[in-house]
């Protein structure tokens, strides 16, 4: 998958409890984008939508190695009504938090819902992860990729942001990859591991053996 474009469509203030940001809308145009479930055709053009929650000098932060960045992908669920079938309010919010006290750093918020299956399919995978699914296997049942996610968006966000290096706070090895093969020199992995809880212990037990996550 590639963009034909990308472009920064609104800037503005964004006060949080964690601090003072700015929040960045970008829009992303994809020709002839590969389809995730075969059995649904793929649109001829698809809009990718993302926002970067920013703070601080990005540039000064190139003397340690690049501001600290965090790739969210959008967890209604969890994000909002919090959830604790999945760890990722308290990845986002631990990322808030370390760029906050860093003082620096982007937070890019990816409209990915479901490992990029959507929010229905979503729910729909919880439904067969009641019955005894794991996540990859509700994917798989569904008709879906294990995940659907690709993240050309972010690196394409960095490099309209003048960004060539980032210190970056992931679990997930195909994330560095990605970003690495953009041409992002990713110069440190900062941890992104969350207290596991009793709820989303199987969560993360897939994450670990079947995603190579550094998890556990």
């Amino acid at each position: 998958m590639s963009f034909t474009s990308v472009r920064k469509v609104a800037d503005a203030d964004f006060p949080t409890r964690w601090g003072h940001f700015r929040i960045l809308g970008f829009e992303g145009v994809v020709e002839n984008p590969q389809p995730c479930n075969d059995a649904q055709p793929a649109p001829e053009r698809r809009v990718e939508t993302a926002v970067a929650v920013i703070m601080g000098d990005l540039k000064a932060a190139a003397a340690t190695g690049g501001p600290i960045l965090r790739i969210h992908s959008q967890c209604l669920t969890g994000d909002v009504f919090h959830s604790l079938r999945c760890d990722c309010r308290q990845q986002l919010e631990l990322a808030l938090a370390t760029i906050a006290e860093a003082g620096t750093g982007i937070l890019i918020y990816e409209n990915q819902e479901g490992r990029g299956i959507g929010l229905m399919a979503k729910l729909q995978a919880y439904e067969l992860q009641d019955q005894g699914l794991d996540t990859i296997e509700a994917n798989l049942e569904l008709g879906f990729a294990a995940d659907c996610r690709a993240y050309e968006l972010p690196a394409a966000i960095l490099q309209l942001l003048n960004i060539p290096a980032v210190r970056l706070m992931t679990n997930n090895p195909e994330k560095v990859e990605a970003l690495v093969a953009a041409g992002i020199q990713v110069s440190e992995r900062l941890s992104a591991v969350v207290p596991e809880s009793e709820a989303n212990a199987r969560y993360l037990e897939t994450k670990r053996e079947k995603m190579g996550h550094l998890v556990g």
